[in-house]
């Protein structure tokens, strides 16, 4: 598709206002440069005659519609992503929850659910799993039935090993999975203690009290807006003394939250302390 069809900014505009009417997905705080870029891809991947042609396809098709929500949003994830991260989790903010009765975490924009995997696995080695429970949300449904299958390709076990170690793990990680053909299943005992749910940051509300929040590399695609008003739901949901963690490029600073927590170290986490 020729570069000169792209996606103009009316257009972009204009879906997203199909979207909310339509389907209630609030797109309207996301970065536009982002958003458009996401779109333009989509369309010219699907070879698509026109925008009229590609308008109707969104707001009719219902299967084209869930693969439009599906390449929209940002499912780019790994298990124990950016080793340091877990590292710190494991030493520093899990330890110190282990003091509750019951510990609930909640893991926004969750994806296929890596994320989710690698939370159970270091909860277990920490003998804390059998009283925590993993909330995992994501606004894609699809992104979600995958997560809750437990299963990866076998090709990214090696990677996913390496990251493992590096995070301070020091069991044999091919413990946790059965090899399935051309895919790891993970141990139903990690799954067991997983909740996966539709949840948009956008639009819905809180829907629990938690001791650790993670987002990470999600609101980078948000305007800053919008960055705020989900640190200030984040905040809603998260009990005092309890734990934020963001991504690499994510912060509370400048946040109407800012001044109610504490940075640990140099790790992209935060404390409530009021």
């Amino acid at each position: 598709m020729p570069y000169l069809s792209a996606i103009t900014d009316e257009q972009t505009e204009t879906l997203i206002s199909d979207v909310l009417q339509l389907y209630g997905y609030d797109f309207t705080g996301y970065s536009r440069a982002s958003l458009k870029r996401r779109l333009n891809r989509l369309y010219s991947l699907d070879r698509q005659v026109s925008f009229a042609e590609f308008r109707y396809k969104i707001n009719n098709d219902s299967v084209y519609f869930k693969r439009f929500v599906e390449q929209i949003t940002v499912n780019v994830t790994e298990m124990f992503r950016d080793p340091n991260f877990y590292k710190a989790l494991r030493n520093k903010v899990l330890p110190s929850l282990g003091t509750y009765p019951f510990i609930r975490i909640w893991l926004a924009g969750c994806s296929t659910g890596e994320e989710a995997y690698s939370m159970a696995i270091v909860l277990q080695e920490l003998n804390l799993l059998k009283k925590a429970l993993i909330y995992a949300t994501d606004i894609n449904p699809t992104v979600l039935e995958k997560a809750a299958q437990g299963m990866f390709p076998l090709s990214q076990m090696k990677q996913y090993s390496e990251n493992y170690i590096e995070s301070g793990g020091t069991k044999d990680f091919s413990s946790y999975y059965s090899a399935n053909y051309s895919l790891a299943k993970f141990n139903s005992e990690l799954r067991d203690k997983m909740i996966f749910s539709t949840h948009n940051l956008v639009s819905d509300h809180s829907f629990n009290e938690f001791q650790l929040i993670l987002c990470r590399n999600v609101l980078i695609y948000f305007d800053r807006d919008l960055q705020y008003k989900v640190l200030q739901l984040f905040d809603g949901s998260l009990e005092k003394l309890g734990y934020l963690a963001l991504g690499t490029k994510e912060t509370t600073d400048f946040s109407p939250i800012s001044k109610r927590y504490v940075r640990l170290d140099t790790d992209k986490i935060w404390r409530k302390m009021v």
